[in-house]
């Protein structure tokens, strides 16, 4: 019973518009991701090796470190950034390295660019944290509801079909399509890594799995949720209506709101705190050095 119902699920998805067009949209965007990354990637390779050609112009000659001046050492960039950029945007990416003094990250993109720390980077994270998520209540948004409208639920439970088999066939027919039609172009992605020449070792590979891995998991609650508001309301309108409101919270809202919250929660000490007993440790090792 629960094979048939995942079967004709998964028939009533892929025959819908509604498909075809989340299909070619999430295509689309999850090339656009592989390709744009790759091609950032390499222009950061490109201005990291430009600037080890500069320190070693400037560094020639020079036979005592302590001889060494405002010499800028550039992080590189990592291959995995080219898709996922996790913290390296937050993170400096220029070292300051002189004669003697601390080592400091600064210039992170960021600082440089503010408005893509509100917006963020349209990377793989963004694809599955924002827009697939959205594509998933699309799925399913109407998946009971729907069907009470079109009176096919009736008939339905007019066969000895439990409630609970009735819901896991929605809810594993309505994943694994999810999941099958988007790892086609996830697959083609990756293969596009290769072809357009970012260096990924095996380790690159196994983290970008479990990337993808945790992504699906995170759309799989979101497709949870909306086949139980499905199951909840009446009418398919009013579904996706509580739907949206619950995606905006959990997505726009609730991670925002999360930093104030635990920033009020643990005390941390200000810029301006750590600044000033890092000078008077300086102090100290300054004195102890003269000595």
């Amino acid at each position: 019973m629960l094979r048939l119902l995942i079967i004709k699920e998964i028939r009533d998805i892929i025959g819908s518009t509604k498909f075809a067009v989340t299909f070619g949209v999430c295509s689309v965007l999850v090339l656009l991701v592989f390709v744009v990354g790759s091609r950032s990637y390499h222009t950061a390779v490109g201005q990291h090796e430009a600037a080890k050609r500069e320190n070693l112009r400037r560094m020639e000659g020079i036979t005592d470190w302590i001889q060494v001046r405002d010499m800028n050492v550039y992080l590189p960039p990592q291959p995995l950034s080219a898709i996922v950029a996790g913290v390296a945007n937050d993170i400096g990416r220029t070292v300051t390295v002189e004669g003697r003094g601390e080592l400091t990250a600064h210039d992170s993109r960021y600082g440089d660019e503010p408005m893509l720390a509100v917006f963020r980077q349209f990377d793989l994270e963004f694809l599955f944290t924002v827009v697939l998520s959205l594509f998933a209540i699309l799925f399913s948004f109407d998946a009971v509801s729907g069907e009470k409208e079109r009176g096919t639920l009736r008939l339905t439970f007019a066969s000895p079909v439990p409630r609970r088999t009735f819901i896991a066939g929605k809810l594993l027919g309505s994943y694994l399509t999810l999941v099958v039609s988007l790892l086609l172009p996830l697959a083609a992605g990756s293969a596009l890594l290769t072809v357009l020449g970012v260096p990924m070792t095996g380790d690159d590979w196994v983290r970008l799995a479990f990337i993808i891995g945790a992504g699906f998991l995170y759309l799989g609650v979101f497709l949870s949720l909306s086949v139980f508001v499905s199951a909840m309301t009446t009418r398919s309108t009013t579904s996706f209506l509580v739907l949206l409101v619950v995606w905006i919270v959990a997505v726009l809202i609730v991670p925002r709101a999360a930093v104030l919250f635990a920033g009020r929660a643990v005390d941390v000490p200000s810029v301006d705190a750590v600044a000033a007993q890092k000078a008077k440790f300086s102090a100290g090792l300054w004195g102890e050095d003269r000595a």
